[in-house]
C-alpha cells in the first residue's frame, strides 16, 4: 500500500440504526461526537443512522412504515380536503 494516503482517523466505530436499536462494531473514519461502551467492555465511537441493511425493506423483506419527520402526517394535513378522493 502507498504510505500517507489512507485518513489518520481510521478506527473502529459502532453504528447503530436507531429504528430497531441494532448497532454493529466495524472500522470507520466518521466524525462522531457521542461514545458508547460495547460488548468487550471498551468505550468507541457512536454513529447513529435512521436506516440500515437490518431495517431497510429491501433487505428485511417486509415493509415497515420509518417515519422520523412526520412526513405522512405533515401530507395528510395539507391535503386533508381531499381526504375522500385520496382514500386515505
Amino acid at each position: 500500500m502507498k504510505a500517507e494516503i489512507h485518513p489518520s482517523n481510521y478506527r473502529l466505530v459502532v453504528f447503530k440504526d436507531m429504528s430497531d436499536e441494532t448497532m454493529t462494531l466495524t472500522k470507520s473514519c466518521i466524525d462522531t461526537k457521542e461514545t458508547i461502551v460495547w460488548e468487550d467492555g471498551n468505550e468507541y465511537p457512536l454513529a447513529k443512522l435512521e436506516i440500515s441493511s437490518s431495517s431497510h425493506p429491501f433487505y428485511t423483506g417486509k415493509i415497515k412504515l420509518v417515519d422520523t419527520a412526520g412526513r405522512v402526517d405533515k401530507f395528510r394535513t395539507r391535503y386533508k380536503e381531499h381526504k375522500g378522493k385520496l382514500n386515505l
